[in-house]
């Protein structure tokens, strides 16, 4: 009989990880960025449980759209309100808040319950090169 193992919170061992964006698109970087978070990456995976590692994303203004997305592709959000759409074209968006973008993003591929908000709170995102976690000592992660 072959017992499945469950990964327990208190026994989670999480790294750090810093990924470079520049020159990337947005939409594999943050695939890649979500599955690290997630722990897909670790043999001891477990759906139920945060078992993820903290990642920092840099240079994320340097980061790309394929295809026509800068001009098509729209940020959207809107208020109860009637008539309270806005939409931003992706352009503008990665021109001004290019971090947000990526936070963005990564957010849309987490789970979307309590879990998925837990493991957003361990993404930093950056616009330039720099950033103020060199304390933790983070691994290059390297984005095919």
């Amino acid at each position: 009989m072959i017992k499945t193992y469950m990964a327990k919170k208190e026994a989670v061992e999480r790294k750090w990880y810093v990924v470079d964006a520049a020159g990337k698109p947005l939409g594999r970087v943050a695939s890649q960025v979500a599955a690290v978070l997630r722990g897909k990456n670790k043999p001891t995976y477990t759906p139920h449980v945060d078992c993820g590692d903290h990642v920092i994303v840099i240079n994320c203004d340097q980061a790309v759209l394929t295809g026509d997305k800068l001009t098509k592709k729209m940020y959207v959000r809107r208020s109860p309100r009637p008539g309270h759409l806005k939409q931003t074209q992706y352009a503008k968006l990665m021109a001004e808040r290019s971090d947000f973008a990526m936070m963005h993003a990564v957010k849309g591929m987490l789970p979307h319950n309590s879990l998925g908000r837990k493991m957003l709170t361990k993404l930093r995102v950056y616009k330039g090169a720099e950033h103020k976690h060199e304390a933790q000592h983070p691994e290059v992660l390297v984005i095919e």
